[in-house]
């Protein structure tokens, strides 16, 4: 059965999810760090056992106060992911945002809670349990960091005196070897957890980011935090309609910078779908 789409008034509370998250991350993933279970999908890519201990978690926690809303999972099945995305309103989680670094002692990486009602993200949680960094959004109510306002400062003036966050792997070999030998910013850095490096973003940490294909639950709440906090990415940020298509990921801290990086990739030969 499909589920209603609650209005504005009715979203849960983002603060009282900002404590869930904290608390099943000081539960279930810092007491496994450095000594996870680790095991391979069906895909080769790594699964451990604080992947889905959040997860459940989570689906039994959220549960409790909102039995109404279902939950999409990553670690749950294609079958699964593919039903739960036609309901009009879901939670979508990645119970670890950056697996491969926690499951290699690398202590960066997050889990990421979003709510997406009608096709959109409406409210955003990542929580960074290394550095009890909290970052949280609500549609067109703006996003915070540890309950502090978040809201981006224009950037420089100029691509190269940008820092980007920018994925080679994901990229053709023709604009990776380009950026690598003609980059037009200053810096380049790739961290590995997709959710938060577009907090990062949000909290002025570096100026653009690029990516060859990000999944739901990758974005769902980075890019809704990033948006509210004043980001711009893929040249717009009216609502749009998410699914389980992969996407682009295209953005900078502000409509200067964004309009120079975007007219850069076109050139070089990378293009997003509008």
């Amino acid at each position: 059965m499909a589920t209603q789409s609650p209005d504005s008034s009715e979203w849960p509370d983002s603060r009282q999810l900002q404590h869930i998250l904290i608390d099943i991350a000081e539960a279930e993933v810092l007491p496994r760090f450095r000594q996870p279970d680790i095991s391979r999908k069906s895909d080769g890519t790594l699964v451990t056992d604080a992947d889905l201990a959040v997860q459940q978690r989570l689906i039994e926690q959220l549960a409790v106060n909102w039995p109404e809303i279902p939950l999409m999972g990553e670690e749950m099945t294609i079958e699964e992911q593919q039903a739960l995305a036609e309901q009009a309103c879901y939670w979508c989680v990645d119970p670890l945002d950056g697996t491969t670094n926690y499951s290699s002692g690398l202590p960066y990486f997050a889990l990421s809670l979003a709510l997406i009602v009608g096709g959109c993200s409406v409210l955003g949680i990542v929580y960074d349990p290394v550095r009890h960094e909290c970052f949280r959004a609500e549609r067109g109510r703006g996003a915070w960091l540890n309950d502090e306002p978040l809201r981006l400062q224009p950037g420089p003036d100029a691509l190269k005196e940008c820092i980007a966050i920018v994925d080679f792997k994901r990229l053709t070999a023709e604009l990776a070897v380009r950026l690598s030998n003609q980059p037009p910013y200053r810096s380049q850095r790739c961290f590995g957890a997709i959710a938060l490096e577009w907090c990062w973003l949000a909290a002025g940490r570096a100026h653009l980011n690029l990516h060859g294909g990000q999944k739901l639950w990758d974005y769902a709440a980075g890019r809704l935090i990033f948006s509210e906090a004043g980001g711009v990415f893929k040249g717009r940020n009216e609502p749009e309609h998410l699914g389980l298509a992969v996407q682009p990921a295209l953005g900078a801290v502000d409509e200067n910078l964004f309009g120079r990086w975007q007219e850069w990739l076109q050139q070089a030969g990378f293009v997003t779908a509008e």
